[in-house]
């Protein structure tokens, strides 16, 4: 399991309304682009996103679905590629002072990133929750000086 943490200089509520907005979605997770809702009031369970994943020339065709939520704490998610199978993220808010500590935990759950998951497979999860967090992070911490401005 590929675990990571960021500190985001932001109380877990403004980091909440940035996961919780479809439309952001591009914004802070590595990979997608073109993402539209496909059911459901996201994030309620049960809701699904679709949008493009591309890798150079390459792109397929993604759904994530909520799995998972308690408003303002947690956000579980399954993210589904057809050709790669499918994934499970979960996304913990910790209240840390005035701050949150985010925690990321990704695995494969079924297709051939679960049959080929290994130590390699580990590190690249890892490399990908730096950047996604450390995104997550710029635009909740970018909405704060929205704030200021406002």
């Amino acid at each position: 399991m590929a675990v990571r943490h960021q500190l985001i200089r932001r109380p877990p509520h403004a980091v909440w309304a940035v996961l919780a907005d479809p439309a952001r979605y591009g914004q802070w997770v590595v990979g997608p682009s073109e993402s539209t809702p496909l059911e459901g009031a996201w994030p309620e369970v049960g809701s699904r996103l679709r949008y493009t994943l591309r890798l150079g020339p390459w792109s397929t065709e993604g759904v994530t679905t909520v799995r998972h939520r308690e408003p303002g704490r947690e956000l579980e998610l399954e993210a589904a590629f057809k050709a790669l199978g499918t994934a499970r993220i979960f996304l913990q808010l910790r209240p840390w002072g005035e701050e949150t500590l985010v925690v990321c935990d990704e695995h494969p759950l079924r297709g051939i990133g679960a049959a080929l998951h290994n130590s390699a497979s580990e590190a690249l999860l890892q490399l990908r929750h730096r950047g996604m967090l450390a995104r997550l992070a710029r635009v909740v911490e970018q909405d704060r000086e929205g704030a200021r401005r406002a």
